[in-house]
Order: structure tokens, then sequence, then C-alpha cells
């Protein structure tokens, strides 16, 4: 099954870049980035910048542009059946070069997960010193090795660069 990313959720303030590998087949149906119900991104973004949690997708949105993140996928394109991204396949990524010319502010770029870091390092060419690399457990469902708590408190790290 063929998989396009979603475009990037940012405004030219960003300071932070939060990238996730490829929206999952709900999150493709729904059109809206992390939108598996037991997918833990959105519960970790409001814990994190203390705000009440809210399910509408606008609000969402809001609430990181408003913090100056920077929201994308490191794949613009790939084969998948389902939304494992053991699953991927001949993945390209999207247009970085262009996306950090539009968006020069952004100098901490966080990982969702072990997956996205590792086809961003594979595919993506950038001046390691001019960035802060971190990489966070996924928050996809299919990451059942921590508990919650244990994703989160690690995920709360990001709070420094905010």
């Amino acid at each position: 099954m063929k998989s396009f990313s979603f475009a990037p959720i940012a405004q030219p303030n960003a300071t932070i870049l939060i990238l996730g590998t490829m929206p999952g087949t709900k999150s493709l149906e729904i059109q809206q980035y992390y939108g598996h119900i037991r997918n833990n991104f959105w519960r970790f973004m409001f814990e994190i910048l203390e705000e009440d949690f809210s399910t509408d997708y606008k609000m969402r949105k809001v609430l990181l542009l408003k913090n100056k993140i920077a929201l994308w996928d490191v794949l613009q394109f790939c084969d998948r059946i389902g939304s494992l991204d053991s699953a991927i396949k001949n993945e390209i990524t999207n247009d970085f070069e262009l996306f950090f010319k539009q968006y020069p502010n952004i100098k901490t770029i966080v990982f969702n997960g072990q997956k996205a870091a590792a086809f961003f390092k594979k595919h993506v060419s950038l001046k390691t010193t001019d960035y802060h690399f971190i990489t966070m457990p996924s928050t996809s469902p299919a990451n059942a090795g921590k508990s919650f708590d244990t994703k989160l408190n690690e995920w709360k790290t990001i709070k420094e660069f905010i």
C-alpha cells in the first residue's frame, strides 16, 4: 500500500521540530497526525505543555504552534502494509533542505522513536553541529516495552528546549 505523509504543522517562529516516521493507517484515514486513539503523542504534549487535554485537532495544532513546535514526518512516501515502521519499504524522505530554509529558527530536532531517527540519519545530510538531536521512545501503541509514565518522563526532557 502506498502511503504519503501530511504537510508539516509549522510557523516561521518554530524552534523545535518533532519528527515521526510516517502516518499510520488510522492517521491516514482521518487525516490527522497521531490519529490512533491509543497513540500517546497528544497526551504527552498536553501534559508537557501543562494544558488541559483536548481531542479537538484544531486545538492540538494550536497547542504546538503557540509553543513554537513544528511537527512533520521524516518520510514523504513509502510502501507499507499496516502501520508498523518495520514494514516500510521504498521510502522517500521529505525535503528537509527546503524545510530548514523556511524555518531557520529550528535548532532542536526530536525524533518520535528509533525508526524516525534511523531513517533521518540514513537519508538526510545536515551539519550536525547546527542542530541538537534527541530520540524519544515512540508514542505508538506498538511500543509496549515501556509504561506510559516512563515514556512520558523521558518525553518531558524536551521541555528545556521549548
